[in-house]
């Protein structure tokens, strides 16, 4: 009897990330061994690392350089590598150049992590020119302001999540913002922040109670792009959090050829050739724009296609790693998924209540009630997405129906926040 081969060995550099190590394990199976790679100097990585050595192999690269982790016999005979976490994709890109294997190059994750960069190289490539300025201190704020216009959108020049990210109509409100952002003594940490033009979106693209921008879900091997989804959203809460995703979109077939073209010119720019990418796209009345490429899976977008596709996108992920080429199955839907978040307002700064949990979820149609906070606890919307209460998964068979679930989470649930201390009443749902 011959033998099988062993499997190929996996390198994923563990961080907070789109992807959980049971869901990356998951989805490895029968495709690749997995060895986590971990800096337990990462606070993130650091609560999670007595769990994940009970799940995985794990190579302890903490304090190491990347000549030191290269040499590590832990990461031995490795045939590819890939990270799921924003914050590591320059470092993994770095190790994936050393090792030869197949990631984004160091140049393209640079691009893709530094939206100053990146709007400069989309420019060059006449992809798209968007007004784009680099603000290091206040004093930056007046030229900054008159090259790009207001009003404008204030955030980091890296970063992730919305976090950190606004609007701001008046140099006054951008001043205070930044200067909230950056303080330390105000909640705030310094670093580099962009201001660059605010894209204005056409509502009636997407279609009423839908936002008006998308993301694009690429995988790439050896340069073939191949497109896997186009995912709808429900309108932004303020300044700029994203309240949720819905596979499919509502967009015309029309619309998506176009979303798809762009998002193919800004890939090729950005020197894309292996990976699954995150593109974030704004419908505007003159078409769409690019809003930021992101080189790594998509926070929370992995579990809809799955639920509405069957369509495993960390196993898509995985794969592109280990140099095979891409091959999503053609689109077809077995029900409208989505994902709705409970965001609070912007002036709520503590959580009093939340009640109804159960009988939201006793909703035909609902799947879960994910709640990620408890009463008592401190809300900050300059988190961003993540500043959100919880998450409501729920399936339709339209996008009707997922409207009727989406506006039954507001009269079910009963939500009490106490206001920041210059509001002049409690806020609820």
């Amino acid at each position: 009897m011959t033998t099988p081969e062993p499997l190929p060995r996996l390198a994923v550099v563990f961080d907070f990330g789109s992807a959980s190590p049971m869901g990356i394990l998951a989805s490895a199976r029968g495709l690749a061994r997995i060895v986590f790679l971990c800096d337990r100097d990462l606070p993130h990585v650091r609560s999670r690392y007595d769990d994940l050595r009970a799940l995985a192999p794990v190579c302890d690269i903490t304090g190491l350089t990347d000549e030191q982790i290269l040499a590590h016999p832990g990461c031995a005979d490795l045939a590819g590598i890939v990270t799921f976490s924003e914050t590591q994709l320059n470092r993994t890109a770095a190790l994936a150049g050393r090792w030869g294997l197949p990631f984004l190059s160091v140049p393209t994750a640079a691009a893709v992590t530094d939206k100053y960069t990146q709007r400069r190289i989309l420019a060059e490539a006449g992809v798209q020119h968007t007004e784009c300025r680099v603000v290091r201190d206040p004093a930056d704020l007046d030229p900054a302001l008159d090259a790009v216009g207001l009003p404008a959108v204030l955030k980091p020049r890296s970063g992730a999540a919305s976090a950190r990210t606004c609007t701001v109509h008046s140099l006054d409100e951008a001043r205070a913002r930044l200067r909230a952002f950056t303080d330390p003594a105000a909640g705030g940490s310094p670093g580099e922040f962009v201001v660059e033009q605010l894209l204005t979106g056409d509502p009636a693209v997407a279609g009423e109670g839908w936002a008006d921008y998308v993301s694009v879900e690429s995988m790439t091997s050896h340069g073939d792009i191949r497109h896997v989804e186009v995912t709808g959203k429900f309108p932004l809460a303020p300044p700029l959090r994203e309240t949720g995703y819905v596979v499919p979109s509502t967009l015309s077939e029309a619309r998506r050829a176009e979303v798809l073209a762009l998002t193919t010119a800004a890939l090729t720019a950005l020197g894309v050739r292996h990976g699954i990418t995150h593109t974030e796209v704004k419908l505007t009345p003159g078409g769409p724009r690019i809003i930021e490429v992101n080189g790594r899976l998509g926070g929370y977008v992995a579990e809809l296609v799955r639920r509405a596709r069957g369509f495993d996108l960390v196993r898509a992920a995985l794969t592109v790693a280990l140099g095979r080429p891409g091959d999503p199955p053609p689109t077809a839907y077995r029900r409208h998924a989505f994902q709705f978040f409970l965001t609070p307002p912007m002036d709520a700064v503590t959580l009093r209540r939340l009640d109804g949990i159960d009988e939201l979820g006793a909703v035909p149609g609902i799947h879960l009630v994910e709640v990620l906070v408890e009463p008592g606890a401190a809300l900050d919307w300059r988190r961003g997405t993540l500043a959100y209460l919880g998450i409501v998964h729920g399936s339709a068979p339209d996008h009707r129906g997922v409207r009727r679930l989406v506006d039954l989470v507001g009269r079910t649930l009963r939500i009490v926040y106490e206001g920041a201390p210059n509001s002049d009443e409690t806020p609820t749902n």
